[in-house]
This record gives C-alpha cells, sequence and structure tokens, in this order.
C-alpha cells in the first residue's frame, strides 16, 4: 500500500462516520462571515495591544448553527479583517460548510501565491470556523472527529525567568507550585546602559531605550543559570531553553553544546527560519531535542525538517501555518518520523486558538508536551464561556460540541481594540543593530 493511501484511510473512515451522524440533517450552506475584534485586559488588569484578538464567526443556513475560529494575528489585525471581508467572505458565501477540505484548499488556491501569514491568518479563521460547524452538527468535540483520545490529559510547560541562576531557580520553583512537571526558561537579559562601550547609535533607536542582546553575555550566563539550576532543582523537573533564534547561529551552537550534560527537554527556536540549514550542522555534534517552528508559515519550512529527522518537536503557531486542517497534517507526517507535537500558545492566540491546540493534543498519537502556561482573566472567560482552564500543569477542555468555546459580543464590544500597527520590538544587540526576531 503507498504511503498517500495510508494517510487516506483514517480520513475516509472518518467521513463515513460523519456521514452516517449527520445524514437525516438537511444541507447546510454559509450564510455569512463576520470578524469580531476585541482587547480584554490580562488577568492582572493591565490592558496591552498584546492581546488584541481576532475571532471569525462563520454562520449557517441552519438557525443558530455557526462556528468560530481564531485569526489572531496581534500586530496586523487590521490587516486580517480586510483579508476576511474583501477577499474570503464573498469566496465562501453560499457554499457547503461541510466540505472542509476543499474549502481550505481553494481559499488557498484562489489568490495563486499563498504562505504569506496575513492570508494564513485570515483562511485559518474561517476553516477553524468550519471545523467547529463539523463538530457541532455531528454532536462532538472536534477531537472526535479525528478518530478519538489517545491519552487522558493534555500535559503542559509552564514559564521561569531571571538573569541568574537564583533568579531562575525562584521562578522555576514557582511554576512547580502550580503544578507543572516541565518548565522553560527564559533568559531575559541584564540591562545595558544607553551608549555604553559604543557610544551613542544614531541608527534607530538610541542605544539602551528598548530591549537590548549582547551576544556574548547570553552565551556566557544561559549555561552558568543552567549548571546552577541543575544543581538547586535536581532531575525530575523537565527544563527547556527558549531562545527565539536571537543569537549568531555558531554562538547558538556551542551553546547548545554547553547544554547537554545538564538533559534539556529541549531547546526551543535555535534559528530563525531562514537559518535551519544550521540544524544540519548541529545535529551531528549534539543529542540535545530540538524544538522549532514558532515562525513558520509555509510547508517548505518544516517539511524537510521532519523528514530529515532534523527536528524533535513542531512547535508551528497554527494560525500562522493556515489554521487547524495543515495543523492536522503535520501532526500526522511528524507522526511516521517520531517528530512530537509542542504547538505554539502565546497569550495572544485566543481561547479558540488555545482549544485547538488541545483538541489535536488529545487526538495526536505523536502528542509531546502543550505550552500552557496562559492565564485567562475574569473579563476573557466572560467573552469567550467554555475557555480552556490550566491547572496543575494540565489543559483541560470544555467537552461541548465542535472546540467548546463561544462568544458573547456584547461582551467583546466592552473591550474594543485598536487596528493601529503591532511591533515587536525591535530588539536590537549591544552595537546598536536589528535583531530579526
Amino acid at each position: 500500500m503507498r504511503r498517500r493511501e495510508m494517510f487516506a484511510l483514517p480520513t475516509a473512515a472518518m467521513a463515513q462516520a460523519y456521514a452516517q451522524t449527520t445524514r437525516a440533517q438537511k444541507p447546510l450552506t454559509i450564510t455569512g462571515v463576520r470578524v469580531i475584534v476585541t482587547n480584554p485586559p490580562y488577568a492582572d488588569g493591565s490592558k496591552s495591544t498584546m492581546q488584541r484578538l481576532v475571532i471569525v464567526k462563520v454562520e449557517t443556513s441552519e438557525a443558530g448553527l455557526y462556528g468560530l475560529g481564531c485569526a489572531s494575528f496581534v500586530f496586523r489585525p487590521g490587516a486580517v479583517m480586510a483579508f476576511v471581508d474583501r477577499y474570503l467572505k464573498p469566496f465562501v458565501m453560499g457554499k457547503d460548510p461541510d466540505q472542509v477540505e476543499d474549502l481550505y484548499h481553494s481559499m488557498n488556491a484562489a489568490g495563486l501565491w499563498r504562505g504569506g501569514p496575513v492570508e494564513n491568518y485570515a483562511i485559518s479563521g474561517v476553516e477553524m470556523a468550519l471545523w467547529d460547524i463539523k463538530g457541532k452538527r455531528a454532536n462532538m468535540p472536534v477531537y472526535q472527529l479525528l478518530g478519538g483520545r489517545t491519552r487522558g490529559a493534555v500535559q503542559c510547560y509552564g514559564d521561569a525567568s531571571g538573569n541568574t541562576g537564583a533568579e531562575m531557580a525562584e521562578s522555576i520553583a514557582k511554576a512547580v507550585s502550580r503544578g507543572f512537571r516541565h518548565v522553560r526558561l527564559n533568559y531575559r537579559g541584564r540591562a545595558v546602559k544607553p551608549g555604553h562601550g559604543v557610544g551613542n547609535m544614531e541608527l534607530g533607536a538610541p542605544l539602551g531605550s528598548g530591549p537590548v542582546i549582547d551576544p556574548d553575555e547570553w552565551s556566557r550566563a544561559i549555561p552558568a543559570i543552567w549548571e546552577h539550576v541543575r544543581k538547586v532543582s535536581g532531575g525530575e523537573i523537565e527544563l527547556m531553553q527558549h531562545l527565539h533564534g536571537q543569537l549568531p547561529p555558531m554562538q547558538t551552537i556551542q551553546m547548545i553544546k554547553r547544554l547537554e550534560p545538564y538533559r534539556p527537554y529541549f531547546f526551543e527556536d535555535p534559528f530563525y527560519p531562514e537559518d535551519v540549514g544550521y540544524l544540519k550542522i548541529l545535529r551531528p555534534q549534539c543529542s540535545v531535542p530540538i524544538a522549532l517552528g514558532e515562525k513558520f508559515v509555509n510547508r517548505n519550512e518544516y517539511a524537510s525538517l521532519i523528514t530529515d529527522r532534523l527536528i524533535d518537536f513542531i512547535r508551528i503557531h497554527i494560525p500562522a501555518i493556515g489554521g487547524f486542517t495543515m495543523a492536522y497534517k503535520v501532526a500526522a507526517l511528524g507522526e511516521w518520523f517520531n517528530v512530537r507535537t509542542a504547538w505554539h500558545a502565546p497569550g495572544d492566540l485566543s481561547p479558540v486558538g488555545h482549544a485547538a491546540n488541545g483538541h489535536l493534543d488529545l487526538a495526536s498519537p505523536n502528542f509531546g508536551i502543550q505550552e500552557g502556561a496562559f492565564v485567562a482573566s475574569d473579563a476573557l472567560r466572560e467573552i469567550f464561556p467554555g475557555t480552556p482552564v490550566v491547572k496543575e500543569g494540565y489543559l483541560f477542555l470544555n467537552e461541548a460540541p465542535g472546540f467548546g468555546v463561544d462568544l458573547d459580543e456584547k461582551a467583546a464590544a466592552r473591550h474594543p481594540a485598536s487596528l493601529e500597527d503591532g511591533n515587536f520590538g525591535p530588539k536590537r544587540f549591544s552595537n546598536g543593530s536589528i535583531v530579526s526576531n
């Protein structure tokens, strides 16, 4: 049997089961597509443009039946809104929402060029809503449409931060006290005074006015922190290192080799997508597991990394790669090559997006770990009834049909969102040059 046929078998069986469940129901058409943007506060009451959430609501010809999808591109929400309203809405109106696969491919092909983040987020909002509709119509959670549970719970990793070993160890202890057995280390970097060592820089923001990274200092400090926290925390807690690809590749390789004796659970995002060729240099030298994918927006960026066994965890951002359909396919590909999932789940992902992560986690045999340190505010839960809960180091889903998350539009309207440009930095190296993020 050819590999393509083997991949198709589960999908065919699921389609048959779904057809039996919905046989007596009337055919559906898409009657409306709307974009809702909201900016609720964080759990501590503060507000930020980093919490701008973009939701696509797809309505159908059946009264009260609609789906919700996550399209939360926090840096370019206005562009995503325009793409949905001007291009995707007229394209899908009147079509059958049951045909998720066909609509997903046709939305991608309609613009000829594809694989960019704005289009991917927009398509994700629509196609994720179609999955939500399908689950509601079948009266079952989406993970049941993928073949059902492969595990009883979704284990998450928490976060720790600090500039010294003592600070990091204290932060790890706090994460462990909240139930996390896997903790990611985030090195903040020590403050650099304006003009220190290199004089005042005329290029861009003055030196020291924003986040500043000294690659030499980072490559010294991070291994020293690991040495300290392993002595203090012991070997029972699984630790990961976050980097975001911000150091020169060869310095990163040197650092990862120095961390190997401390047995990292994984090293996250060592390189930018444009630098993944360095994985072929890293892999023969070191056995530290690699997690990569947060910035990927095109399948060509990650497919060969999986098939060549250059990574151990795929941690793509589901809306950024085009939605639930593509993520499901990536998980299936990863299973064949023993690459586990670790979906990206930052605070700017909507509760619908967090739920989508969780449904894939439950259904995927090659689930690894779920990023899950987000804390939902009361306002967020009011806007999104059914928001997943992270408790004692595990993600708990609402078991309602579909993704299990609803939207209170009146509550969302009480927290309007600005559509102005959102910028992530820029971070700069200590000589004043831009870090690409």
